[in-house]
């Protein structure tokens, strides 16, 4: 197994660096958050996430650790060879129940379940949760940036999804001569220019990073398997087709078995590599995204109603569901924790369903 040619950095405490009026801008954050959650759940009666709202594909599977990890990556979670159950929730990034034909970044969220350790303050239930998004970097840099992004999203839920079809086409129109250049925009596809093509098919990173026991690490999640490295930038039709990506992963998983590597790439550089700005990849050349461990998803529903419910109503998913081994790391990571705290504890009030982790792997099974 690859591993780096530079040591990584040891963990500290210091290696964060609080903002002078973090607390203001985390309340803030809040409260944008709350804001958009009243005006879906007046709309739909019914409470939804404030962000990533809309699931596409909610599967149960198994995390397998490698048997052999190099002691720096041997860490946390990663520590020894085991297997855990795991649910996966796939999604899009808004707060609002849109159209497939609005384009935009897809999320993932996985829930390891079974995890023993020393846990976050806070943290309930024998989990471990990592949250992630199909791209390297944050779209902000800090908590400050995500705040002002927030505010815009707020701004636009309950614009007419008429307009948003059209801007959403317009976007892709210009991401795609963004790309045949050779470029890619991150903001485009934030707005609405996201390509429309298979979720299954997207590599999804943590963006922002985490403590990795000794060291620091962002992770990564990307398909391995032949059947699902072929959906990679495979095109979807989304025509008068609102929930082409559920079709798509339901119509996948309905005779498929799919897999995909758990890689962890670790923080070598303090400069190239900052931990407070959530906007910079960090270099690959310097520090690879090298195996962890293999998520396998054998056949079964790709999504249902009840699936939902068990789910998107009785689940939540946040970064600080977990370790202190995989503490949650830099402003954005650090505003997160009372955000998704008030998002799940809105949706437990509003729909009268309470959430609970999951603690064995009868649980999981959906």
């Amino acid at each position: 197994m690859p591993t780096h040619a530079t040591p990584p950095l040891l963990y500290t405490p210091d290696i964060e660096m609080l903002e002078p009026d973090e607390a203001e801008t985390a309340a803030a954050i809040v409260e944008t958050l709350r804001s958009i959650m009243e005006t879906t759940s007046a709309d739909y009666g019914h409470a939804v996430r404030s962000v990533h709202a809309k699931s596409h594909g909610i599967l149960s599977g198994e995390l397998r650790i490698a048997d052999v990890l190099p002691p720096e990556l041997a860490q946390g979670l990663f520590a020894h060879a085991a297997t855990y159950p795991v649910v996966l929730r796939f999604s899009t990034n808004p707060g609002d129940i849109l159209d497939d034909s609005i384009s935009v970044p897809r999320g993932l969220a996985i829930k390891v379940v079974g995890v023993e350790g020393e846990r976050l303050e806070g943290s309930e239930g024998a989990v471990q949760d990592f949250v992630m998004v199909n791209g390297p970097a944050f779209l902000s840099p800090d908590a400050k940036g995500f705040l002002r992004s927030l505010k815009l999203l707020a701004k636009t839920t309950d614009a007419p999804q008429s307009l948003k079809k059209i801007a959403s086409a317009a976007l892709r129109g210009a991401e795609t001569l963004v790309e045949t250049v050779g470029g890619e925009s991150s903001t485009l596809k934030g707005l609405g220019g996201h390509p429309n093509t298979h979720i299954l098919g997207e590599t999804f990173y943590t963006q922002a990073p985490i403590r990795y026991g000794r060291h620091v690490a962002k992770l990564s999640l990307a398909p391995v398997s032949a059947n699902l490295t072929a959906l990679t930038g495979a095109k979807i039709a989304v025509s008068g087709r609102p929930n082409a990506l559920r079709e798509a992963v339901d119509a996948f998983f309905a005779a498929n078995r799919g897999e995909w590597e758990l890689r962890a790439q670790l923080l070598t550089n303090a400069e190239t590599m900052p931990v407070e700005d959530a906007s910079v990849v960090w270099p690959e050349d310097e520090s690879p995204y090298l195996p962890v461990g293999r998520i396998t998803v054998s056949p079964q529903p790709g999504w249902s109603e009840e699936r939902s419910r068990a789910v998107d109503d009785g689940m939540a998913f946040s970064p600080w569901n977990g370790l202190e081994a995989h503490r949650p790391l830099g402003s954005i990571m650090r505003c997160r924790k009372p955000a998704y705290a008030m998002s799940a504890d809105f949706r437990a009030s509003f729909n009268g369903c309470p959430i609970h982790p999951p603690r064995t792997a009868v649980d999981v099974e959906l």
